[in-house]
């Protein structure tokens, strides 16, 4: 059963995954995950990438055109995600395993993590080559 706003029972939205890169779109991965879940929605959820339009642009080009792409603040995502409708199969994207904790402690009904690519840099170490963590994305994921 779904949550409950102003009385009446909300759907719950079809989140098929949650992905955790970096990258978000680029290149031909976005129609690899597209067809292996099936999504017909990406969101795009960092607080830097939607307080600036001018970096949705190069995503946009790479996003496949039968999918919808919508970039959002972390809080925007946990505002409506409940208002998502049956017909929208979701692949949310995140930068890092934050964002994603956020979310699931904001109500997004998550089930599903992939990690694909986190970026080396100052503190961090390599978990596998694509992979470099810190002590706080090691402490987000284990409470995911």
């Amino acid at each position: 059963m779904g949550l409950k706003q102003n009385g009446a029972v909300m759907a719950q939205p079809k989140i098929l995954l949650t992905s955790i890169d970096d990258r978000f779109i680029y290149g031909q991965d976005i129609e690899l995950w597209n067809e292996a879940v099936g999504s017909n929605l990406v969101l795009i959820v960092n607080d830097e990438i939607a307080a600036d339009s001018r970096k949705w642009a190069p995503m946009r080009v790479a996003a496949p055109e039968s999918v919808w792409t919508r970039f959002f603040s972390v809080q925007r995502i946990i505002d409506i995600i409940h208002t998502a409708t049956p017909r929208q199969w979701i692949l949310i994207m995140v930068a890092s395993p934050a964002d994603a904790l956020a979310l699931v402690k904001g109500g997004v009904p998550i089930t599903k993590i992939s990690i694909g690519h986190m970026q080396a840099g100052e503190g961090k170490r390599p978990a596998t080559p694509a992979v470099a963590v810190d002590d706080a994305d090691v402490a987000a994921l284990r409470e995911l």
